[in-house]
């Protein structure tokens, strides 16, 4: 919350599974594209919510599985579980707030006579939703029938069906779109209430985030009937909210150019990024765009050309320096060097490279500190480095870029050196 001094330019909120994660690209292509579109143009001036239906614990294993970013805020367990930052610090007001007229106790009874239900795993119950397995054609019955009993034990309650199978019962107050509502009052209270916010799903229990006023909502191309038949009865009129033609991710990048919320071409669909045309510099996209190079150099998708190894020199400071994350020092055009001898060594190989949490300082007139944590991913074997990176505008035009003149790594804790890969830059 307090990253920003303003207001945010834009925040997006999305769901994770089959929304911002699209579980049937193995490649991740979409994710990846989204990855390079937010760190280069928004991370430093946006904010980025993920809102989903998963348990800190199914949140954490999916972060494991996927090239994720870090989000600024995490919506967890349908809407009763608000987090903040890297160390998901949880907000104890809507802890508060949910436990009115709420006794887990209570819900557990009065599910436990129908046979119908089934408990999901431990990890998914958690104190403010019970969460169970229910057949397609039994669900409304079963809704209808739990409304009432809870109603009469003095509960007020929320009953979300999703996914064709899963039922979650949930505080009345508690929900994906009553955590989003809980945001941005805490934000206008703050004066900070974002200049717009886009909001992302594919499911029933995203339908209450179509539902907040003033928000932009993309409803991906995948979408399930249940949050098309609530778009048909609730929002078709809405010329804020659409149905993206593309699937996942990508639909997010279709919504954000749709709704000219900002700059929607990925880095990663434009295949010589030596011709970007820049006003100003931008730290930010100068990381992105030499991390998607060295992806792009090591799966021989670019020509195998001295030229590109020429480029990358000339914005390298001749003195500068890299301290690899093992601690050994080495000139930086030395590093450019060695990517001789590395071209194509992941051709037809899975190998992604993306960069999380860039954000920039200006430390000086001509100079820019740039942190942020570079990710590295061959095959199954998965490494981070925390990354530091002091570039300069000194005697160089926009038109040349930025000059390198530190790169400084160190080994991420639990994601540090493995004895089948090689780290380089």
């Amino acid at each position: 919350m307090d990253r920003l001094a303003g207001n945010a330019r834009l925040m997006i909120v999305s769901d994770l599974d089959h929304t911002m994660v699209d579980h049937h690209d193995p490649e991740n292509l979409s994710l990846l594209r989204f990855n390079a579109l937010w760190e280069s143009n928004y991370r430093n001036n946006s904010l980025l919510v993920f809102s989903t239906g998963r348990s800190p614990t199914l949140y954490k294993e999916l972060r494991k599985e996927k090239p994720m970013l870090t989000p600024d805020i995490t919506i967890m367990s349908v809407g009763t579980e608000i987090t903040y930052g890297n160390s998901m610090i949880p907000d104890e007001g809507w802890v508060e707030f949910l436990n009115k007229k709420w006794d887990r106790n209570i819900v557990s009874e009065e599910t436990s006579k129908f046979p119908e239900l089934t408990l999901q795993s431990e990890t998914e119950q958690r104190p403010h939703k019970v969460s169970f397995y229910v057949q397609k054609d039994k669900a409304q019955d079963i809704m209808k029938a739990l409304s009432t009993s809870l109603e009469k034990r003095g509960l007020d309650v929320k009953i979300i069906y999703s996914g064709g199978m899963d039922l979650d019962i949930l505080p009345q107050g508690a929900g994906k779109g009553q955590a989003l509502a809980y945001l941005l009052t805490k934000f206008k209270a703050a004066g900070k209430l974002p200049n717009n916010t886009l909001v992302c799903g594919d499911s029933g229990n995203d339908a209450e985030l179509f539902s907040i006023p003033d928000v932009h909502g993309v409803m991906v191309s995948n979408a399930q009937e249940e949050l098309l038949q609530w778009y048909a009865a609730n929002a078709k009129n809405n010329p804020k909210i659409i149905h993206a033609t593309e699937r996942c991710a990508a639909g997010i990048i279709q919504a954000i150019g749709h709704f000219n919320l900002g700059p929607s071409t990925s880095p990663r669909d434009v295949m010589d990024l030596s011709n970007t045309k820049m006003e100003k510099f931008d730290p930010a996209y100068e990381v992105v765009k030499f991390y998607l190079f060295y992806e792009r150099w090591r799966r021989a998708e670019v020509e195998h050309s001295e030229r590109y190894l020429a480029n990358l020199k000339s914005v390298c400071c001749p003195s500068g320096t890299y301290v690899h994350p093992s601690g050994i020092e080495k000139l930086l055009c030395d590093c450019v060097n060695s990517l001789k001898t590395c071209y194509g060594d992941k051709q037809g190989k899975q190998f992604r490279v993306w960069v999380d949490q860039v954000l920039p300082a200006q430390v000086g007139s001509a100079s820019w500190l740039v942190m942020f944590k570079k990710w590295e991913q061959s095959g199954e074997v998965r490494q981070c480095c925390l990354t530091t990176v002091l570039l300069s505008s000194e005697d160089v035009s926009v038109t040349q870029g930025l000059t390198w003149v530190h790169v400084h790594q160190t080994w991420l804790d639990g994601a540090g050196p493995n004895s089948q890969t090689t780290w380089l830059f």
